[in-house]
């Protein structure tokens, strides 16, 4: 069973930035991570994702231009770095874990969850 752990999450000001850390159990080859993220009385929503092996990268377009994903495949951790954040960005942001090489938006396409970490942002 893999598990992932996320952390970094906080309270920042508007135009701050945060970078929050998954770290997974064992390697993750041939897998995709993505990050979501669900705000108080909101669906889940994809935010980023991750292709382990070759670094093919997919981003919202609601974060285009201030979020970065990236992975550091020894660490078998993956980033996301959040820069010029909003109120609006305020949610629980988690990771998952799928199979395959396609870096899916659909939270039923992950099999593996983290616990997720709180990012406030403060206006």
């Amino acid at each position: 069973q893999v598990q992932l752990v996320e952390s970094g999450g906080g309270l920042v000001q508007t135009g701050g930035f945060l970078r929050l850390s998954c770290a997974a159990s064992e390697r993750t080859f041939s897998s995709i991570m993505s990050w979501f993220r669900q705000a108080p009385g909101k669906e889940r929503e994809f935010v980023a994702g991750i292709s382990w092996s070759g670094g093919r990268t997919y981003v919202a377009d609601s974060v285009k231009g201030r979020f970065t994903i990236s992975r550091d495949v020894a660490k078998n951790t993956m980033y996301l770095q959040m820069n010029s954040l909003k109120p609006e960005d305020t949610a629980v942001y988690y990771c998952a874990r799928r199979g395959g090489s396609s870096i899916a938006s659909g939270m039923a396409d992950y099999a593996y969850w983290g616990q997720g970490t709180q990012v406030t942002v403060s206006s």
